[in-house]
């Protein structure tokens, strides 16, 4: 026995001093034929190196694989029998079992992949790797066999994860939502990737086939369990469908079921007032002031009610909500907890009390208070923006610079140097205004990059000599005064200009402006005639997909009309592919196309 053994590893060690001889460049060159799918000059290279005597898994995967593409799969058996014997490793069985499966030989084939799936019965720790070449194999339903197996063993449920991006390739839709939620509901910390998952598939249309099949597998679990996870996921779904009475309503059954998620339920409200549902936004913000127990949440709850007097009267009491503030001031101090409601409290006073002076005095004051830097630096943007609309350009600039030196890096000195060139774009400092949007371009947020990229080409764009400017300057004091919320200066602003300079590369600007003050104003059917405008006269220039977008918005969440929200998000996917409109166009127009022919359909 002991000179058998000593056999096989002199013979392992002169196998492996025959590789080491073989030059790696050699192999090299082998792979290299592979991927450019000349299979025989890779063999030629493999037989020679002698590698089907080795340990080696790559390069012995490719040798199969060289075989097999050749339709050689007596050597392809050959190879993987003697590998099988060797390593004893189970995911030779799947191998040689593929092997028999491209000759057509299916019944020899799953004798081999059932031995595979006993292996993993018996042993769980080698149940992922099996699983795995199963799926490089496109074996889908033994890989899903081969996990569920591992649940059961382990009771490991991040393996769900893996089995609903199965089913996804399947195509069996109601499989993949039950894995994903059998996953996230032992996983609740991936509840955001999960629902960015589900949004391909869900629409705002509660009869879809999707909605109604995801709905009916979250009640069938809310039966069975007291995991609240699935009330959140069915408060998520009727958000989704713009039921936020019935999603206010699973809020409720969290508090009730589990007694916590009033974070959850002040999350929710401000998606509530977002979306103008002022009535229940009041009633969540109220349940949250009289069952939780955290004063912040009190807080911030009561200062969101001040900010809903303003938005759901047409003449709001400024006296009853300057009072609500003081008391929250009262009651909370002015700290670091009440930052929010002090900022809150400088926009009362600038936008609805008309307070300019008040609200620099109060912001200020705070800055005397013992405050963290990032307090002081957001009441120091505040400020600057306080002054920027007072038309003190000079002490904006000063105070964004202050927030942007003592902020480095973060998001809140990307915002205020976006704010800086902003105020010097207002100003006509064109100059300045571009060389610190250069800079910005490559912001980490996305959102300010995005925004500073837009503002540097319309500058860089509309410049045509310095003797031309002043269709720019123009254009600058129209967006200045949306700032001040002076729509209908604004608005008649853009029309002079574009009237004074017809001819002019900003007129679809100008044009593109005036539909979203348009929209700002609810005046939707006006917008949407700019947004035509847009369309007919500057169908090849850069705004061309976002008027479509936009006015398939419009269509869509405004004056209900499908047949125009499906053609504007149509143009959108197939006329503007690279736009940043594409992705969400392709989920609305899904579902406006199946709506739209499901009525068909019934009225048959």
């Amino acid at each position: 026995m002991f000179i058998e053994f000593l056999n096989k590893k002199i013979l392992l060690v002169l196998c492996s001093l025959h590789l080491i001889s073989f030059s790696q460049n050699d192999l090299n060159q082998a792979e290299l034929f592979f991927q450019q799918g000349k299979f025989d000059k890779s063999l030629e290279i493999l037989e020679k190196s002698g590698i089907s005597n080795s340990n080696n898994y790559k390069y012995i995967s490719m040798l199969v694989e060289c075989y097999q593409e050749l339709e050689k799969f007596d050597e392809a058996q050959s190879i993987l029998s003697s590998q099988l014997m060797a390593t004893n490793n189970p995911q030779y069985l799947i191998e040689i079992g593929y092997n028999h499966q491209l000759q057509n030989k299916l019944s020899l084939a799953d004798n081999f992949y059932s031995q595979a799936v006993e292996r993993a019965k018996k042993n769980p720790a080698l149940g992922y790797s099996i699983a795995l070449k199963f799926e490089k194999f496109s074996l889908i339903d033994e890989a899903i066999l081969v996990y569920r197996l591992l649940i059961d063993k382990t009771k490991n449920y991040n393996y769900e994860y893996r089995i609903a991006g199965l089913y996804a390739t399947k195509k069996d839709v109601s499989n993949m939502f039950l894995s994903y939620l059998n996953f996230t509901s032992a996983n609740e910390n991936y509840f955001d990737q999960t629902i960015r998952l589900l949004q391909d598939y869900i629409s705002d249309n509660s009869n879809s086939e999707y909605n109604l099949m995801l709905k009916k597998i979250i009640l069938i679990k809310l039966r069975t369990s007291t995991n609240t996870f699935y009330n959140k996921m069915l408060s998520w779904l009727y958000v989704q469908e713009n039921d936020y009475k019935k999603a206010f309503a699973q809020q409720k059954a969290i508090i009730n079921r589990a007694n916590n998620g009033m974070r959850d339920i002040l999350t929710f409200s401000y998606l509530l007032i977002e979306n103008n549902e002022y009535e229940i936004a009041n009633e969540a913000l109220n349940l949250i002031i009289s069952k939780a127990q955290e004063p912040n949440l009190i807080r911030e709850a009561k200062t969101e009610l001040l900010v809903l007097e303003l938005l759901r009267n047409d003449n709001p009491d400024h006296d009853f909500i300057e009072s609500g503030y003081l008391s929250i001031f009262e009651s909370y101090g002015i700290n670091d907890n009440t930052i929010n409601s002090q900022l809150s409290y400088a926009e009362f006073l600038v936008f609805h009390a008309g307070e300019e002076k008040k609200a620099i005095g109060f912001l200020i004051q705070n800055l005397k208070q013992r405050l963290s830097d990032l307090s002081i630096s957001k009441i120091k943007l505040m400020l600057a923006d306080v002054y920027l609309i007072n038309e003190q350009y000079n002490l904006a600039q000063v105070y964004y610079t202050q927030v942007h030196s003592n902020s480095k890096s973060s998001i809140l000195a990307q915002e205020a140097l976006f704010k800086a060139a902003k105020t010097s774009f207002y100003k006509g400092d064109f100059n300045w205004a571009e060389s610190q949007l250069k800079i910005l371009k490559s912001s980490t947020s996305q959102l300010i990059s995005n925004d500073a990229l837009e503002l540097y080409l319309l500058i860089r764009d509309h410049r045509i000599g310095k003797d031309f400017e002043l269709p720019l300057k123009l254009y600058a004091v129209a967006d200045f005064l949306i700032l001040k919320k002076k729509y209908d200066q604004s608005l008649e602003t853009l029309e002079n200009l574009i009237l004074s300079y017809p001819d002019h590369p900003i007129v679809d600007e100008c044009l593109f402006l005036q539909a979203k003050i348009l929209s700002l104003k609810g005046n939707y059917k006006l917008a949407v005639e700019k947004y035509k405008r847009i369309i007919q006269l500057f169908s090849s220039e850069i705004l061309a997909d976002d008027a479509y977008f936009h006015m398939a918005e419009i269509f869509r969440t405004q004056l209900n009309n499908q047949h125009q929200a499906r053609w504007g998000y149509e143009k959108v996917i197939f006329d503007h592919q690279d736009s940043i409109h594409a992705v969400v166009s392709k989920k609305y127009y899904r579902s406006l196309d199946n709506e739209i022919n499901n009525k068909k359909e019934n009225n048959l």
